[in-house]
């Protein structure tokens, strides 16, 4: 395959990429100065300048996670750049993608993120980033702003709007889009006042439920300083070694998972890092800040896929051996209200245990999440469009992250093929993903995903399948079990207890943990 060089004048510098066919890629742009020395856990700050020409040619290092390359460099904070039309002229939409990972992994390099088919095939200006994960990005520290994650994304996406003009990019047409902790991220982006104005519309893919209170992240943050013998201060930890820190949030995450403790069901599911409700950067989570009306001028994607779950209990080697003492613990501890096992046993009654496991799980961590996320913008007026993915895997059913490869249209290669197999060569994949891909453009496009505004009345959802229909949100028995209870239980970011907030529709005495 043969390359010319493209270059483009950002306000640091000039950068150089490459032209492939049909698309200019520029990789590891930096958007921030690295956050080490005197910005180690601040606000980012903006990218020094360069002299000459800087190419952009190799992604940049993925921020400090498990199993990553050392990150003592501090180049984390970098953009990467796909555009079909490198004319100022051009004015195309812009599409940002912000990668998931539980907040604590992932990275913009990985190959199902390749933009070249969506920015090609979609004429669209596809740009992707890295931003910190972990206790660097998420755990409350004495003395740093909470959130830096979410702050850095904040960065990211004021270079786009600074720079994107001289790839072909219009900023006043941007879609902000991520899934899983990705996901989070845009609903965080959505309720987050520095965010306001930076993306005109959002597309959230099964959107997690966790988001922490400060009292609990200051908990948190106090337990995994302790790994080190240390405090969560500025002051004990800027000299920290960034892997120590990771390895003391594994240590942290490995010791609580799997128990009902102090921290509750996000901790018995590993997540302990996540955006904090620290009324300032984010003053509400992001159902209730919907419902009061914020963002209401941006137009709102959200869904999920129909099997959440069951990556997950493949992932553990538990596909086909889940108890019905299994089945058990998991409505005890996942289903809101204090009759909620009776409530789910009752709206699936021919459901073994395997299936109450997954549904309850599926419904806590992300289905009911994402589609109350819809209820809320459209309560706030807001416009919502909602999704199911009910298209199947080999093996996994729709499960949690199918969507990534079917919206990018990579269905092959190492992380599609745990997902799809010998699938991704078939022509229901590719047909699936081809619904995906044109729904995400058009939106991005001209706001319209191709199907009917989500509304409280008739609650039309898209179904990506083969073949795909519009039709009422098929899963409407967990949501009338989660709705029933919220319309009876106080809001959890106002009761001042310290669960970590799940949503709005929880139970009271789930929503926010101790």
């Amino acid at each position: 395959m043969s390359t010319t060089a493209a270059e483009v004048r950002v306000v640091a510098g000039t950068v150089r990429g490459i032209r492939e066919p049909g698309v200019a890629v520029f990789r590891g742009i930096p958007y921030a100065a690295p956050p080490v020395g005197p910005g180690r856990f601040a606000v980012p700050r903006p990218a020094e300048s360069w002299d000459g020409v800087r190419p952009a040619l190799t992604f940049g290092p993925a921020a400090p996670q498990s199993g990553g390359p050392d990150g003592s460099s501090g180049d984390w904070l970098t953009v990467n750049v796909w555009s079909p039309d490198l004319d100022a002229a051009a004015k195309l939409p812009v599409m940002v993608w912000i990668h998931g990972g539980a907040y604590v992994i992932g990275a913009s390099s990985r190959p199902e993120f390749d933009g070249a088919r969506l920015a090609r095939d979609g004429r669209v200006v596809l740009v992707s980033f890295n931003y910190r994960l972990g206790v660097e990005g998420f755990a409350h520290i004495a003395g740093a702003p909470d959130n830096r994650g979410l702050l850095d994304q904040v960065a990211a996406l004021e270079w786009v709007r600074d720079n994107i003009t001289g790839f072909g990019g219009d900023p006043g047409r941007l879609t902000v889009f991520g899934e899983s902790a990705g996901g989070g991220s845009v609903a965080a982006l959505l309720a987050m006042p520095r965010a306001s104005g930076l993306f005109h519309r959002a597309i959230a893919q099964s959107v997690p439920g966790p988001f922490l209170t400060p009292t609990v992240a200051a908990e948190i943050g106090q337990a995994c300083a302790a790994e080190l013998g240390s405090t969560a201060t500025t002051a004990d930890l800027a000299d920290a070694d960034p892997e120590l820190l990771v390895a003391a949030g594994e240590v942290l995450t490995a010791a609580t998972a799997g128990k009902v403790g102090p921290w509750g069901p996000a901790a018995y599911r590993s997540i302990l890092f996540a955006p904090v409700v620290d009324g300032e950067t984010l003053p509400l989570d992001p159902w209730q800040a919907l419902s009061n009306g914020a963002a209401r001028d941006v137009a709102l994607i959200a869904g999920h896929t129909r099997d959440e779950q069951r990556l997950f209990t493949a992932l553990d080697g538990r596909l086909g051996r889940i108890t019905d003492d299994e089945a058990a613990t998991a409505l005890d501890l996942f289903a809101p209200g204090p009759d909620g096992a009776r409530r789910y046993r009752d709206a699936y009654p021919d459901a073994d245990a395997e299936r109450l496991y997954e549904i309850v799980q599926s419904d806590w961590l992300f289905r009911m999440p994402s589609v109350h996320l819809a209820d809320a913008h459209v309560a706030g007026g807001g416009r919502a469009h909602v999704y199911e993915l009910t298209w199947p895997a080999p093996g996994l059913g729709a499960c949690h992250g199918l969507d990534v490869p079917l919206v990018f249209g990579n269905l092959t290669g190492n992380q599609p093929a745990l997902l799809l197999g010998d699938e991704g060569d078939e022509p229901a994949a590719a047909a699936v993903s081809e619904q995906m891909r044109t729904a995400w453009t058009a939106f991005a496009t001209h706001g319209d995903p191709g199907w009917p505004a989500y509304t409280a009345a008739d609650r039309l959802t898209r179904i990506f399948d083969v073949p795909g229909t519009v039709t009422a949100y098929p899963e409407s028995s967990s949501h009338s079990i989660y709705v029933r209870i919220g319309r009876t239980s106080t809001h959890p970011s106002s009761t001042g207890t310290m669960r970590p907030i799940q949503t709005a529709w929880s139970r009271s005495d789930a929503s926010t943990m101790k």
